[in-house]
């Protein structure tokens, strides 16, 4: 029999907050974290806005000594496993750690420390990078830094997935306690990779949006949508398996039901034209939660505000739900956040997590033009008060990875 899984813990930090609750409460009011760049000078750069995360500075959570040794990415995801960790209430000393995983994912890593040591390289010589350039830069060494940091000695693992990682790692981690390899994971995704080789990486692909309007750069859905707005975050759930959970009297959060992985099997960078891929990734989520079309009340979707993302998306739901997509309530938290990459997935499976809490579906903002192409209930501009049972949460990466997370009450 399989085991349930349930959630008691969650941390973040994305544009829209610092912490959960503040995450949660600026998402409800449908507040933009986009604005200009100020990592660095853009004055030869074509893309201008980013979500940056606001009022933050490592120094209010480490000291000097520290953050030499950890890459921002690993930072931020520390910081948020401690939030989860703390509202979880969990006590390693009545723990078993070798029953205790991590699976933390990011999509690019320590990137900002390969061009500050790639500079210092070209300056100085190769061999005075910093001797904490690979341990920093590698994407496992958040998971890793995460574990030490618990005393966590179950499997310690990061998923690269693309965008889709950090929902891939949620998903493994429900796997893996559901078939009772562990009983506690902590798990995600974390992404700080707002750089001049970054933004001008995805500027080169045409993949950003060049607005200057902070109010129409990310607009998923809109007929006027041009590119998704780069962004950075992490997003942290502590799973754990239901009895486990019960039984020394945890709050439980929500439980996650079913999880889907597959491939378009197709493209590098864009999604099957025709949303099959996805389509059949929602419904596979679907049976292995065991519940029909007709109970998923809210889709956070992929959303990313490209062109073909939203119209594939918009068309794979369709062909996932039927006649079920039209009473969907169906929204993208990236008009707020901006794309937060391999952390994306995870700080939109808090925003699920907590739209089941308050049954409240949070808005898709500065919808305008709409597009024939895009024409379910997207929540336009103003969340929704609804009762909700089940939620879904979908993250497509380039590469053709589609993944799809279920979300319930307990």
């Amino acid at each position: 029999m399989k085991r349930r899984v349930i959630v008691t813990g969650m941390g973040g930090l994305c544009p829209i907050g610092n912490s959960v609750e503040e995450m949660w409460d600026n998402a409800k009011k449908g507040v933009c974290g986009i604005d200009e760049i100020t990592y660095f000078n853009t004055d030869n750069h074509k893309v201008k806005l980013a979500g940056e995360l606001k009022n933050f500075s490592l120094e209010e959570y480490f000291d000097k000594k520290e953050i030499k040794r950890m890459g921002k990415f690993t930072a931020l995801a520390l910081i948020a496993s401690k939030e989860a960790f703390k509202q979880s209430n969990l006590n390693m000393e009545n723990e078993d750690p070798n029953r205790c995983g991590v699976n933390i994912a990011s999509g690019i890593g320590g990137l900002d420390i390969m061009e500050t040591e790639h500079y210092k390289g070209i300056q100085k010589g190769f061999d005075r990078v910093s001797p904490f350039f690979i341990p920093t830069v590698i994407s496992n060494m958040a998971a890793g830094t995460v574990a030490i940091n618990f005393g966590f000695k179950g499997s310690c693992t990061c998923i690269v997935t693309a965008c889709a990682s950090g929902s891939n790692a949620i998903g493994e981690s429900f796997r893996a306690i559901r078939d009772d390899y562990a009983d506690v994971m902590i798990c995600g995704g974390t992404e700080a990779c707002i750089t001049e080789l970054g933004i001008g990486g995805f500027t080169a692909l045409k993949a950003l949006s060049e607005s200057t309007d902070k109010n129409r750069a990310s607009i998923p859905f809109d007929k006027e949508r041009n590119g998704f707005v780069m962004a950075e975050g992490t997003g942290i759930l502590i799973l754990e398996e239901y009895n486990h959970a019960v039984n020394r009297g945890a709050k439980i959060l929500g439980e996650v039901v079913g999880y889907a992985t597959n491939c378009d099997a197709s493209h590098i960078t864009a999604p099957l034209e025709d949303g099959s891929g996805a389509a059949k990734c929602m419904e596979l989520a679907m049976q292995d939660a065991n519940i029909s079309k007709d109970s998923i009340d809210y889709i956070n979707t992929h959303g990313t505000s490209t062109y073909l993302n939203d119209k594939c998306e918009t068309m794979a739901i369709k062909q996932a739900f039927g006649d079920f997509a039209k009473d969907i309530l169906v929204s993208s938290t990236k008009s707020m956040t901006g794309h937060m990459l391999g952390a994306a997935g995870a700080v939109e499976s808090i925003f699920c997590i907590k739209a089941l809490e308050d049954n409240f579906v949070p808005p898709t903002i500065n919808y305008k033009e709409s597009d024939k192409d895009c024409d379910l209930d997207i929540v336009p501009n103003v969340g929704r008060n609804k009762e909700v049972r089940f939620v879904m949460s979908n993250s497509l990466g380039f590469g053709g990875h589609n993944t799809s997370l279920i979300f319930g009450k307990v």
